[in-house]
């Protein structure tokens, strides 16, 4: 575990949250299994496999020493999960965690939860493609932005909304099946002053397209799926229902950003089915993941391709 090692040594304070160290890129052999992540002011020590408690205690000797370097006289907050075989087990090593637990990001605030569930409230590696919609809806003329829609599908905790909403965009439609979810996305709108302009619906999107449809069409639409969630998403199986939607959804030089976090598919698994099922909806770009999370494979990362639709 060297390179992690390395890694905290060199860590710098950050306010903004951010991964530090990334083994599950596979540039780090030996450390495969290991992930650091910043959600200020805790660290969050991710390991996929079991580990000895020896190797726990090193880690956490490494980040004592090197936050009395870099944050003399303030306590260290860190957290331990460890995810195996579909479970996860979460302690708190030393220090604590603020309730509730607010990070930034590019000026953002979000709502995040670290010491429950394997996924946290905000996916740091898609903060590019945070930035790219941000960018995106700002790119638009001062005298378009207020009719601009954006439709989030599998909107979560609504970052790239928040986003939207902040660069002028005047509707964002948000759909996850999660309550929960798209109850903090509430919160993170008001945590950022934003008090209109959204809508939150807790629906399967596939049984839902007559109101995504009324309320079209859209300028931008997000699509960010899990890979692979029983009962609810299969990327193998469901991502077609949805490409072949987006030409109806999208009005004339509309955009469509499509993720896909799936290492056992690449990005022609995306682009193969586009040009089936979508083909008149150009392809664009693919969106850069954060240098952090660079992977000897960058068809086994996370995928964000930009389309277009004609005129």
């Amino acid at each position: 575990m060297q390179a992690l090692l390395d890694a905290i040594a060199a860590m710098e304070p950050s306010t903004d949250a951010r991964r530090i160290f990334h083994g599950r890129g596979g540039l780090h052999p030996g450390c495969e299994h290991w992930v650091l992540d910043a959600y200020p002011p805790v660290l969050l020590l991710t390991s996929f496999q079991p580990v000895e408690e020896a190797d726990l205690a090193s880690i956490g000797a490494a980040l004592a020493q090197r936050w009395q370097q870099v944050a003399p006289g303030q306590p260290l907050h860190w957290v331990f999960q460890c995810r195996h075989e579909g479970r996860s087990e979460t302690r708190l090593m030393a220090g604590s965690v603020p309730e509730p637990h607010v990070v930034n990001e590019n000026g953002t605030r979000y709502r995040v939860h670290v010491l429950k569930g394997q996924n946290h409230g905000l996916f740091l590696d898609m903060a590019e493609g945070r930035r790219w919609v941000r960018a995106h809806v700002a790119a638009h003329p001062e005298r378009e932005r207020p009719g601009l829609k954006v439709l989030n599908l599998f909107a979560y905790t609504c970052a790239f909304s928040v986003v939207a909403r902040q660069a002028g965009a005047k509707q964002v439609l948000n759909l996850d099946m999660s309550q929960g979810a798209l109850a903090i996305g509430q919160q993170n709108h008001q945590l950022n002053e934003i008090s209109e302009g959204a809508s939150f619906l807790a629906h399967d999107i596939f049984s839902t397209w007559g109101k995504i449809t009324r309320g079209g069409p859209y300028h931008l639409i997000i699509v960010d799926p899990p890979s692979y969630q029983k009962g609810s998403f299969v990327a193998t199986k469901d991502y077609a229902k949805l490409m072949r939607r987006l030409p109806d959804l999208l009005r004339p030089g509309g955009h469509a950003l499509l993720c896909l976090n799936a290492p056992e598919l690449g990005q022609d698994f995306l682009q193969d089915q586009m040009r089936a099922l979508a083909p008149e909806l150009e392809f664009v770009e693919r969106v850069a993941n954060p240098a952090v999370f660079a992977d000897v494979s960058p068809e086994r990362s996370l995928k964000v391709l930009v389309y277009r639709a004609p005129g």
